[in-house]
């Protein structure tokens, strides 16, 4: 329902996605994040091999990476001194974000027509 209180809880949950939305709205990682889908390779990727794929130096896509893993996008498995990077399995992060746009939607949906349009 459109209250007050409705609009403060959508508030807070916008707040809780910035990170996800930050990091999923940078072109660099859209790219980075479809050359990994294309990769199939489930079980991670190096950064060597992103970087075979991109325009960005091995810095800059670890530095995208890094904001990946920090949006609870992707995680980092270690073997040794090799970073495998892959998609997090459990999505938290992006269930957090539907839960937010399908709120979002609902509160849009009562609001009334302010359009001037007939």
């Amino acid at each position: 329902m459109y209250t007050k209180a409705g609009i403060e809880a959508l508030a807070e949950e916008f707040e809780n996605c910035r990170k996800v939305m930050i990091a999923l709205g940078d072109e660099n990682r859209q790219h980075l994040i479809l050359e990994m889908m294309k990769m199939e390779n489930c079980y991670g990727a190096r950064v060597g091999d992103i970087t075979e794929r991109s325009h960005l130096s091995r810095p800059a896509v670890s530095h995208h990476l890094q904001i990946l893993k920090d949006a609870g996008i992707l995680k980092v498995r270690r073997e040794g001194t090799k970073n495998y990077y892959y998609f997090d399995s459990d999505t938290k992060s992006f269930d957090r974000l539907i839960h937010m746009l399908q709120r979002a939607k609902e509160l849009t949906a009562e609001l009334p027509d302010r359009s001037g349009e007939e």
